[in-house]
């Protein structure tokens, strides 16, 4: 699915981020510019350093020391965004608050009806497949039902665009998996708008209508990678001949970034030791 930018819901032009340390300053994205249509899919991976979750800083408003500008249906964006929903790689839940609690307390914060607010709760409660639960708390669920409470509660505001940064990254391999089936089957009862920051190439590809892929420190967009596999998928795909040719494209991009990191930080562990 192409993103051209004058049907787009999200733009990001020529996004640059700069960080001051006491060596100087640091370019952690530099230059960064895409756009996703609406129902797009798009994942963002590259290797650790890349500014993968500087850039999920910053679109999702939360970050708004640099340069370029984020766009969202045309409206320049300058802080947190009502349109944007956000999903983290630590779960987020509330422990002293019932799953069903934990789903209303964005809606409460805006002040809908309790009845309203109960109905809605109960409706993404069950879209994560969590039915039955609403009266748990978080400390008696496994870690990936409390990333389904967390992802349940983002979609209750009903954005027009997912965020998640590495949700599934403290999980394990097979929970991981059939999470990542969950979401997408939301994503497509939806049609989500949703950007997924992860370092998981088999994840981006199960998920993803596009893949872009970052370089190393500063994190510029190295490839766009289309990704022309049949949908509804699910976790089954990941044996198809198809599916291990693109992960197999996407690993090369990374490995050669990867390389390049440490290449660079043993040239300036090596300047250290001389400098000490």
């Amino acid at each position: 699915m192409a993103a051209a930018s004058d049907s787009a819901i999200l733009t990001v032009d020529g996004v640059t981020v700069r960080f001051p340390t006491p060596e100087g300053a640091i370019t952690a994205v530099e230059d960064v510019s895409f756009a996703v249509a609406p129902g797009e899919f798009l994942s963002i991976i590259g290797p650790s350093g890349c500014g993968k979750s500087t850039l999920f800083n910053v679109i999702g408003g939360l970050l708004t020391t640099h340069q370029g500008t984020v766009r969202v249906a045309g409206e320049i964006i300058s802080g947190p965004h009502q349109s944007i929903g956000m999903v983290f790689q630590e779960e987020s839940t509330f422990p002293w608050r019932t799953v069903g609690d934990n789903v209303a307390f964005p809606l409460e914060l805006v002040g809908m009806p309790k009845r309203k607010r109960i109905e809605r709760a109960r409706r993404f409660i069950a879209m994560v497949g969590l039915a039955g639960f609403e009266n748990r708390y978080p400390g008696e669920l496994s870690g990936g039902m409390r990333q389904r409470v967390s992802l349940a509660r983002t979609l209750a505001s009903e954005p027009k665009i997912l965020l998640m940064d590495e949700p599934f990254a403290a999980l394990d391999e097979q929970t991981r998996l059939l999470l990542g089936d969950k979401v997408l089957q939301i994503q497509q009862q939806l049609q989500q708008t949703t950007l997924l920051i992860t370092h998981n190439i088999t994840e981006a590809v199960q998920m993803s209508d596009r893949i872009l892929v970052m370089t190393y420190r500063p994190g510029r967009v190295k490839r766009i990678v289309d990704i022309d596999l049949p949908r509804p998928r699910d976790s089954e795909i990941l044996g198809s001949e198809a599916f291990g040719r693109y992960v197999a494209q996407i690993w090369n991009d990374l490995r050669e970034e990867a390389s390049r990191g440490m290449k660079d930080e043993e040239s300036h562990a090596r300047d250290h030791e001389a400098s000490a």
